[in-house]
């Protein structure tokens, strides 16, 4: 089964994608914030990220540059999931080691679709079966 660690401080739209990522299955651990986010690293290796760009604290920006650039989460996909939805914020995100950049109100079958992508490689590289 498929894990997903959320990072997005509105509690509505966690809500949201909470429910949409389990309607496909997908196992779902919530963050609040980078500092959240990187505590529930440090004891879980979930298969895909989800970052909210404008968080307390650290920027869903900066944790995806921390993550890519850290020997032990570095294979792990990210998505950037923002209402910050411009060209400039897309290339910027991909700058940083997005694998994806989902803009908002989500399409719950374009998060599903991307996620499920993502999800097969890291899971063949990391060893793991679907």
């Amino acid at each position: 089964m498929t894990t997903v660690l959320l990072v997005e401080d509105s509690l509505t739209e966690t809500q949201v994608l909470t429910r949409y990522l389990k309607q496909a299955g997908i196992t779902v651990v919530t963050a609040f914030s980078s500092e959240e986010a990187r505590l529930k690293l440090q004891f879980q290796t979930p298969d895909l990220v989800i970052l909210d760009v404008i968080l307390p604290g650290q920027s869903g920006f900066e944790l995806c540059r921390e993550l890519k650039t850290n020997a032990t989460t570095k294979r792990i996909p990210v998505v950037i999931c923002s209402t910050k939805g411009t060209e400039a914020d897309k290339l910027w995100g991909k700058m940083l080691g997005a694998d994806a950049y989902i803009p908002k109100p989500v399409d719950q079958q374009q998060l599903v679709q991307t996620i499920q992508q993502l999800t097969s490689g890291f899971q063949q590289q990391s060893g793991r079966i679907n």
